[in-house]
């Protein structure tokens, strides 16, 4: 049947009902479309374009976006979001985004030289001022990313598993965030400060503008309570954790996952305004009280910075072992997918370019063809999704393995450990960074996969490799070597008393060691050491 819709998603959860009249992508897909010159042949090409997106008011270059779906059908067009708002994507709505950009291109400079000014000041303003930590006070933790409707991943897991456990040892906390975290206890009082509906026609300015929207508001939020303490899981551009803090008198302490001016640089786009964002980033760095990293490279790299050791708390990413547990019924999943009676080789992730999801498919692409007895037997299960799909997609089909392929695209959080217990093997297929630095994660799903009791092929790759053993926890294979990994999964799959054995060990070495309750106790004592 011709297609005569094309849906596209853009930081939207669910995807609609399949269609055979229909072409369903994700924004990750288009760009791949634009990349490859793909899309000319979709250019008034549907008699319907739709666009799916989590709020229509916060959504990335809405007036490009616009354009291009427009240029999609020779028929209707409209975009709707999941507060149930519909609006069509005419003439008039294209001439109002224009208007729009237009104001706001011109006033963007105003942005960039306030922000300039207030950095400036906070720069200056750091004088000594006693701080007093007062545990029987409530904490506030500051979520200040710009993403939105995110449901899944390593930054969901390290959000609630820190907010679920700091009431076991000081007040219960107040979260800022700009929105909603899946597994996140309903008891924590959370407040949701939504960012303007201004400048997301432009790189990073909506980031900068934030910051004195998101500190008057947290300010009213707090004017009957003095925190113990401010907790912030730094994002781009954000200074706001410093600024209460200084307020308050009161401890500052920055959850650093990682340089974000590296992180566009060699995983995304580079920042148009690096200077000003490595600038806001050191600002952090120096103000904070206590540094909260989940690896020895990131502290090697920021004392490399000039930042003091001593304030530095190595802390590896944790596991919910109630949540994620051997006892988990993966029996509803493996018949959703029809996968009983076969060895499955599971996957989880939000598809990053680190998590080196392609060179796993390539490698079990190569497993199947110099071992064709597994086609029958064995099925690879990619759980997720993100910006490297569509290079899965294209080793999928380079080694035309699609039948013996499950991509079952992005589930809630909630769901994951299900999906896991649906495994008998579990990947973490992790390749090294790009320019040779050492690898500075901590990724979630590794102890995710422990608690869970499977067997675990994962590259020996930096602290991963240090959390593992290999033949004990795991089997480690090289990162980023495809001969080496399609050899670990043979291992494993050719031996299920091995990975049975290693699924145990590992349950018993997370659980003793890496749970989010112990990272978050490790958080407290150190702070509370500081203010003795």
């Amino acid at each position: 049947m011709k297609k005569v819709r094309i849906i596209v998603l853009r930081n939207y959860f669910e995807k609609p009902q399949a269609s055979e009249d229909a072409v369903v992508i994700s924004f990750d897909e288009l760009r791949n479309w634009l990349k490859k010159g793909t899309y000319l042949q979709h250019l008034f090409a549907y008699k319907e374009a739709v666009l799916i997106t989590y709020r229509q008011d916060l959504m990335v270059k809405p007036f490009f976006t616009a354009l291009l779906l427009r240029l999609f059908s020779y028929g209707t067009c409209y975009w709707q979001d999941i507060r149930g708002h519909k609006g069509t994507l005419g003439f008039r709505f294209l001439i109002l985004l224009l208007m729009k950009f237009c104001r706001e291109w011109i006033s963007k400079k105003y942005i960039l030289r306030e922000t300039r000014l207030e950095v400036k000041s906070v720069e200056e303003g750091g004088g000594f001022a006693r701080k007093v930590l007062d545990m029987k006070q409530r904490p506030v933790y500051l979520r200040t990313d710009l993403s939105f409707g995110i449901r899944s991943g390593g930054s969901v897991g390290h959000v609630a598993g820190v907010l679920n456990s700091m009431e076991h040892f000081t007040g219960k906390p107040i979260f800022l965030t700009t929105d909603n975290v899946p597994t996140v206890n309903e008891e924590v009082d959370t407040h949701i400060i939504v960012p303007r509906n201004a400048y997301w026609d432009f790189m990073d300015i909506p980031s900068f503008d934030f910051n004195r929207h998101l500190y008057d508001i947290a300010c009213d939020i707090l004017t009957d309570c003095t925190p113990s303490f401010i907790y912030q899981r730094y994002s781009l551009n954000n200074f706001v954790g410093i600024k209460l803090a200084r307020k308050f008198h009161i401890p500052f302490v920055l959850e650093y996952n990682g340089s974000e001016v590296w992180m566009h640089r060699h995983w995304g786009r580079s920042l148009k305004y690096e200077k000003l964002s490595e600038g806001i980033e050191l600002l952090n760095l120096r103000a904070a009280d206590m540094i909260v990293v989940v690896s020895q490279p990131m502290k090697e790299e920021l004392v490399s910075r000039g930042i003091d050791a001593e304030k530095i708390l190595v802390n590896p990413n944790g596991v919910d072992p109630e949540r994620y547990s051997p006892d988990v019924d993966g029996s509803h999943t493996r018949a959703q997918y029809l996968l009983d009676g076969k060895t499955i080789i599971g996957f989880i992730g939000t598809f990053g370019k680190w998590h080196g999801a392609e060179i796993l498919v390539e490698a079990f692409g190569k497993l199947l063809h110099g071992y064709p007895k597994y086609k029958k037997g064995i099925k690879l299960f990619m759980i997720g999704d993100g910006m490297t799909m569509p290079l899965v997609k294209d080793e999928i089909d380079k080694f035309a393995i699609k039948e013996s392929c499950i991509l079952t695209g992005l589930i809630p959080q909630e769901e994951g450990p299900e999906y896991l217990a649906a495994c008998d093997i579990l990947v973490a297929s992790h390749k090294p960074n790009p320019d040779g630095t050492p690898f500075f994660g901590s990724p979630t799903k590794l102890f995710e996969y422990m608690a869970m009791g499977k067997g675990i092929v994962a590259s020996n790759l930096n602290q991963m490799g240090e959390v593992l053993k290999h033949d004990h926890t795991a089997w480690l294979v090289k990162p980023g070597d495809v001969e080496s990994l399609m050899e670990g999964l043979k291992i494993l799959i050719d031996d299920r008393v091995r990975r049975e054995r290693l699924g145990e060990a590992a349950r018993s070495e997370v659980v003793a060691k890496y749970t989010w309750k112990e990272h978050t106790r490790k958080i407290i004592e150190k702070l509370k050491e500081q203010h003795r």
